[in-house]
């Protein structure tokens, strides 16, 4: 049986142990286009499409919970009928649009439907991702042709297609788009495999497309890469939950990356605020990247019987 498709969070749910954390503040409640005075990130009232959302954990979902809250107008598309019923509930009053990015005619449908709610729109964000792990972990030189190649083209080729197909709608002035890749395609997990790939294909194809479009508009290309996040998506990835715990300890926090601070720096990345970023992937890891020889880390792995 093929294993079904994922948008970064249709995957079974895994649980990690509760801990302990400093209480945080409720989200702010949807509200109407805040007063200019208040607009920090200048949305309102502009249209937005979000690509990907899945369930409430999803990336995606969180990002649109951030832009209703600045009063942009969010557009959601998702890959499915069965998933558009589910994800309206989540959503609603806001439209779903359906489009699976394996098929180009169904890009093409897309771009007309919106276009007759929306002429112009402000941006779109791409979190979608794909991989097929069912054949369980594989050494990356074993890696499924076929498995290679889907991912490459749900996961990247998507975010290209999508920029072409919306090229003539987006804000030739202000527009913005933003994907989700990952803190790093340099650090070799094995369980991750051959995404890490995937996600390099995807980090450099954002530099090429902030340069193609730059021929023609001003249009803005960035990518928001987390570190490791708790998201029914990556319960389909072996061993996910061992790697989360030992990320969260690398952190130098100590405590895990929020989806709500993915969501954050994307709307940022959208908005007008960051007009001077482009082709950039903003890295969201607090601080793991500088601190995998921390004391604590280093001390749980010294030899049974050595002086820590």
């Amino acid at each position: 049986m093929p294993t079904p498709r994922t948008d970064h969070s249709d995957r079974k749910e895994f649980r990690i142990p509760p801990k302990k954390i400093a209480p945080v503040a409720a989200p702010l409640a949807r509200s109407n286009p805040a007063p200019a005075s208040t607009d920090f990130l200048q949305l309102a009232g502009k249209s937005i499409l979000v690509f990907g959302v899945a369930n409430k954990k999803s990336v995606a979902y969180h990002v649109g919970r951030v832009l209703t809250e600045a009063g942009a107008s969010v557009v959601y598309v998702v890959r499915s009928e069965a998933r558009r019923e589910l994800v309206s509930k989540l959503v609603a009053p806001a439209p779903v649009f359906i489009c699976d990015v394996e098929h180009q005619d169904q890009i093409d449908k897309l771009r007309w439907g919106i276009s007759a709610l929306h002429p112009k729109i402000y941006g779109f964000v791409h979190s979608i991702a794909f991989a097929d792990y069912s054949e369980g972990w594989l050494p990356f030189h074993k890696t499924p042709r076929k498995a290679f190649l889907q991912a490459l083209d749900v996961s990247c080729y998507s975010f290209i297609a999508l920029a072409n197909a919306l090229r003539d709608m987006l804000d030739a002035e202000h527009g913005s788009a933003v994907t989700i890749s990952i803190s790093t395609t340099r650090m070799a997990a094995e369980n991750y495999g051959y995404m890490a790939p995937i996600k390099a294909a995807l980090d450099s194809s954002v530099c090429f497309l902030a340069k193609s479009f730059s021929q023609f508009s001003k249009v803005r290309f960035n990518a928001v890469c987390p570190g490791l996040l708790k998201s029914s998506a990556a319960a389909g990835i072996p061993g996910y939950v061992d790697s989360y715990l030992y990320a969260e300890q690398a952190t130098l926090r100590k405590q895990a990356v929020q989806t709500e601070e993915v969501a954050n720096a994307v709307a940022f990345l959208l908005s007008p605020r960051s007009s001077g970023i482009n082709a950039q992937g903003l890295v969201i890891d607090a601080g793991m990247s500088i601190n995998y020889f921390d004391q604590n880390l280093i001390h749980r792995s010294a030899p049974a019987g050595k002086p820590k």
